[in-house]
């Protein structure tokens, strides 16, 4: 696995979650963390429940639960109540009565934009309410959402524009001397994205929340976000991520896993395939679908690539190269482990067999 922090641009360390949750650090040398939110009513505690419950085991490590009114704020109380153990963020716009009930309902962070609570005494009852908690907050700068005097004054959601916004918000928090403080600077444009970032982890030592937000459905979605998130993690810059997907929510989960994967900053295993061209002599593609799915499941913090490639000419190194793979020929395969040819097997063994080897190649049985 990389060592991120070989490159790593330097922030603060913030601790997220209260005693009892599966807490975190987000920034510092703590690894990338993984963000969803749900997307069912929040009224609906059943319904919350259940998604929340499929989202952690999904590998969700903080999810976000959105409070329109303080009554709501009784869903974190509930969640944690009926085993969602990993920290949960208040999601809070407007009115800061809401951020309060929610940190005496449990609320493991808040994330909120000072500047639309209201004035200075209603951003210092939330400042001190979560200070009182050990509860951080999460200062979130859309794009969509810029303040008018800021939008006025560069005429568009520009890069600049998010981050002046928010170090302003920050500021507020400040004043009141509260700094266990996560930043977000999102936009649905990658580009203005990535631009803002990167003005931000110049400006501040606040740990980064990376995302590009209403990225759109699956595959667009998954486009942006692989490219904004992953341009700014290859240099060094971000500490917990979102892929925002008009999606199952677990498809996010999935999906900021595999970014992190195909960084090497997380374990797992990665499944190398080749596209296919006219000498392949199997359905690869259909094989591969079918490996990734199964390999999708297996859980492990060690990083195991397994490569299955389907002709003679980069097969052979590819699968060599992995720690295990097939090469493909005419209705058989060459199987290799630990770089080295150890049998052939018919082409309908592949999957069963490979996923045989990754079990027993985390179990140190290989070899």
């Amino acid at each position: 696995m990389e060592n991120y922090n070989e490159y790593r641009r330097s922030s603060r360390a913030v601790r997220v979650g209260r005693e009892g949750t599966a807490a975190l650090t987000v920034g510092g040398i703590a690894p990338v963390s993984v963000q969803t939110m749900l997307n069912v009513p929040t009224d609906d505690l059943g319904a919350c429940l259940s998604q929340a419950l499929r989202l952690q085991t999904a590998g969700a490590q903080i999810i976000r639960v959105t409070v329109p009114t303080p009554a709501n704020a009784a869903v974190f109380s509930y969640l944690h109540e009926h085993g969602v153990t990993v920290p949960l963020v208040a999601d809070i716009h407007f009115d800061y009565r809401a951020a309060l009930e929610s940190v005496a309902a449990g609320a493991d962070k808040i994330r909120i934009n000072p500047g639309n609570i209201g004035d200075d005494e209603r951003v210092r009852a939330v400042a001190e309410a979560c200070r009182g908690a050990g509860v951080p907050i999460r200062i979130g700068v859309n794009g969509g959402s810029l303040e008018h005097s800021i939008l006025a004054k560069y005429g568009a959601p520009t890069s600049e524009a998010l981050c002046e916004s928010a170090l302003y918000h920050a500021s507020l928090l400040e004043k009141f001397d509260f700094s266990d403080i996560v930043i977000s600077v999102k936009s649905s444009n990658a580009r203005t994205m990535i631009g803002a970032y990167r003005i931000l982890a110049e400006r501040t030592e606040y740990p980064l929340h990376l995302g590009v937000t209403e990225a759109g459905p699956r595959r667009t979605g998954l486009v942006k976000g692989a490219i904004g998130i992953g341009a700014l993690l290859a240099d060094g810059i971000g500490d917990t991520i979102r892929v925002s997907l008009s999606d199952d929510v677990t498809e996010e989960v999935e999906a900021g896993r595999s970014i992190l994967r195909a960084l090497g900053l997380t374990g797992g295993v990665n499944l190398i395939s080749c596209p296919t061209c006219g000498r392949c002599r199997t359905d690869l593609i259909s094989k591969a679908r079918a490996l990734e799915k199964r390999l999708a499941a297996i859980r492990t913090d060690r990083v195991v690539n397994v490569a299955l490639m389907g002709c003679a000419v980069n097969g052979p190194g590819e699968a060599a190269g992995a720690d295990l793979g097939c090469a493909c020929g005419n209705g058989d395969a060459l199987l290799f482990v630990g770089g080295k040819t150890v049998g052939r097997i018919n082409e309908n063994e592949i999957e069963e067999t490979l996923v045989a080897e990754v079990e027993k190649w985390l179990a140190g049985k290989t070899g």
